[in-house]
């Protein structure tokens, strides 16, 4: 209890750092998704996302081009957390069916950012348990660390004497299009519905 509460806490405040990336202004005329936006991000979408190259379920080499083919919700995290991971990418898992009931295409992908434990073949389990759209991935220490470099990302593994340690991780989830890259990020607080409404108001915008 002590580690989930320390575990809980930890994430809690990292993700108030996290929130340090993005600041909230008006709109930008110039955006057309500007309309779909619950607040602007410092140094514009462009600072946030790019190429990765990671392993998939079956340990093959795959690049954000090969993972990204249709709008898809980004979420960093790791297959033995014990509480924030199974519940952010459930809710991503579940707006992506009402999605599908709206009539929209979507893909919930999920990146490891524990690759001592997390192999592809745990990765692919935990991914497809949650949905059968959604896409796991691993990879090297470095892989893993220049995806999540890549999307301003945090995650520390904390001390253990056994394979039961923690890692503290930011918990922010990522919308991502083909040809756009990342274009809105979602807090955890931010429910299915009201998520899959903002997914539909930019795929609309497209």
């Amino acid at each position: 209890m002590q580690k989930l509460a320390a575990a809980s806490g930890g994430v809690a405040i990292l993700a108030l750092m996290g929130a340090m990336y993005y600041v909230t202004m008006g709109p930008d005329s110039d955006d057309r998704f500007a309309g779909c936006r619950s607040g602007a991000i410092a140094g514009g979408p462009g600072a946030i996302g790019g190429p990765f190259e990671l392993l998939d379920a079956n340990g093959q080499t795959v690049t954000d081009a090969d993972v990204i083919t249709e709008p898809s919700i980004v979420y960093f995290g790791y297959t033995f957390c014990p509480d924030v991971c199974p519940l952010d990418t459930a809710r991503n898992a579940e707006a992506v069916d009402i999605l599908a009931d709206r009539g929209y295409s979507t893909t919930p992908v999920f990146i490891s950012v524990d690759p001592e434990r997390d192999t592809p073949e745990v990765v692919g389990d935990f991914a497809y348990n949650l949905h059968e759209k959604m896409i796991g991935l691993t990879g090297s220490p470095e892989q893993v660390k220049a995806a999540s470099q890549a999307y301003k990302t945090y995650y520390k593994a904390q001390p253990a004497e056994d394979e039961y340690y923690l890692v503290d991780h930011s918990t922010f989830s990522y919308l991502v299009l083909p040809e756009e890259g990342f274009v809105q990020y979602f807090r955890r607080e931010v429910g299915p519905e009201q998520m899959a409404d903002q997914v539909s108001c930019f795929i609309d915008a497209m």
